[in-house]
């Protein structure tokens, strides 16, 4: 599945590793900072015999290297886009289909170094010259395996498993940058787990809201009608939500169901609140004596 022959394309392959044979390291910050050279680098058939930095031949030029993305604790990958009608793509394709540890990349770059014991320490990498495919990659084993996997799968078997102080003393780069990794992963899903907690809670306490207010014969929140809406109106549910319990809760809405009761009328019985508002009793309008505009729409207000 990782080799489309059609389209020219051998998808996941291991472009420079964390570790190399001629003792140099790689650290995850300098491989992430570099990813971005890696992007449409050219790919060769083998490095240059002489200048490294010099022209190559057109013969030698068989693809380059796209999506290239960082892997915490393994390094670059990416897709290679080859021509099939290359000299050597079919060889590839065999390649890469039966022993992709045949082949396997080795960039041709330039680099700000450093040391660290006896080992040379990349601190950065600063220009992408090519990416060319070699028969002995230096930090790659194959096209898809790094050079540290590889090794220590042979000894896996009769070798005492590795302890976490192990790795910390011989790979402490990898380590933390694995433990940056998980940290930050574990940060990512207690945010998440916070966000749907807060939603449910929301939720429960919206359904306990409209609970109360049936209970109580006030207006449902969702009510078109201009009186329901000035009832339970959006700072009232507001502050129904903003409520510590239940207890609270049911304090706001008992006040708001009594006052709504006496605004109707003292006497009023407690479902009076679903009814619509009423113009005085007729008697009043009788009694007014003269009977004029002015008086009628004092009398019906």
């Amino acid at each position: 599945m990782r080799v489309d022959r059609q389209a020219g394309v051998i998808r996941g392959v291991k472009v420079l590793g964390l570790e190399s044979r001629n003792g140099r390291t790689y650290s995850p910050d300098a491989l992430a900072q570099a990813a971005p050279l890696y992007e449409d680098a050219k790919v060769n058939v083998n490095h240059p015999k002489g200048n490294p930095t010099g022209p190559r031949d057109y013969q030698d030029r068989i693809g380059t290297i796209r999506h290239v993305t960082v892997q915490a604790g393994a390094g670059l990958f990416g897709d290679f886009y080859f021509n099939p009608k290359h000299a050597l793509a079919e060889q590839l394709m065999w390649d890469a289909e039966h022993a992709p540890e045949n082949v396997g990349f080795s960039h041709n770059v330039e680099a700000r170094v450093g040391r660290r014991g006896d080992r040379v320490a990349v601190e950065a990498i600063t220009r992408v010259q090519s990416v060319d495919l070699v028969a002995d990659p230096a930090t790659t084993r194959g096209l898809f395996e790094s050079a540290a996997t590889a090794a220590a799968a042979p000894a896996a078997a009769g070798a005492k498993p590795a302890t976490l102080d192990d790795l910390r003393r011989e790979y402490p780069e990898l380590v933390e940058s694995i433990g940056q990794f998980q940290a930050a992963e574990i940060s990512r899903l207690q945010q998440e787990v916070d966000r749907l907690t807060a939603v449910e809670a929301s939720r429960q306490k919206r359904g306990l809201a409209r609970r109360l207010l049936v209970e109580f014969e006030l207006p449902d929140p969702d009510a078109s009608e201009p009186w329901a809406q000035a009832v339970v109106s959006q700072q009232f549910l507001e502050s129904l939500m903003a409520a510590s319990d239940e207890q609270a809760m049911r304090c706001l809405v008992e006040e708001r169901a009594r006052l709504v009761r006496t605004l109707a009328g003292s006497d009023a019985p407690r479902g009076a609140a679903k009814a619509r508002p009423q113009s005085r009793d007729q008697y009043l309008v009788c009694a007014a004596g003269e009977l004029n505009a002015k008086r009628f729409v004092e009398a019906i207000t």
